[in-house]
């Protein structure tokens, strides 16, 4: 079993439209590891050195070996993958849409509008992920460090909230960020009314997104 591997860079390329493939040198061996694309992200110089956590598969006698940033993502990749019905490529939708604690802390809560943002990922699928992964990940996330933030709407409010704002076109990881900022920094109570949770999330994004463009 290969744990990771530690090579210099040799490209990283799109095969089919969303397959992201990077080649890793080591010791003068090239090895092709399919990775999430917000790893892909991180790399973009190629020569650099890096480290990379690595999952052997076999599936229909094709050997397969996936590539993630650290051993909590490629943990999680694995949990992602008892689930019935979920593949590789679902999986790593799912990473590259939420960021791990998001990620983790949706399953836990049940959050499956936060689930079906990833592509690929439908309600009856978000579901059984929940319903297969929450007590395993609630055990899993002590040992790797990740805590479920407390701060957002209200169960009830939440969902509602969620919705308006991907309808707006704002990102899962966008959507959840806002929420834990205007919980944290404002204070806004959990059982603040749904049209007060959007008008402070819509604030924060939008002065973010003028951040952005003023320091491009």
């Amino acid at each position: 079993m290969i744990s990771y591997l530690k090579g210099f860079v040799a490209g990283v390329q799109t095969i089919n439209g969303n397959r992201v493939v990077l080649t890793l040198e080591v010791n003068g061996t090239g090895y092709d590891l399919q990775i999430p694309q917000r790893l892909a992200n991180q790399l973009t110089t190629t020569g650099d050195v890096v480290q990379i956590f690595t999952h052997y598969q076999i599936r229909e006698e094709v050997p397969m070996l996936y590539g993630f940033s650290s051993p909590s993502e490629r943990d999680l990749f694995r949990h992602l993958l008892s689930v019935s019905g979920i593949g590789a490529a679902l999986a790593i939708a799912l990473l590259d849409t939420l960021e791990l604690p998001e990620l983790v802390q949706a399953i836990i809560a049940a959050n499956t509008q936060m689930l079906i943002q990833a592509p690929g990922v439908g309600k009856k699928t978000a579901e059984r992920i929940c319903l297969e992964l929450k007590s395993k990940l609630i055990e899993w996330r002590k040992s790797a460090g990740f805590f479920v933030a407390t701060g957002g709407p209200a169960p009830g409010i939440l969902e509602e909230v969620q919705m308006t704002l991907f309808a707006l076109g704002y990102t899962a990881h966008e959507v959840s960020h806002a929420l834990h900022v205007v919980s944290e920094n404002i204070g806004l109570p959990k059982d603040a009314y749904v049209e007060d949770w959007i008008k402070q999330a819509i604030a924060h994004l939008s002065s973010s997104e003028q951040f952005m463009a003023h320091s491009s």
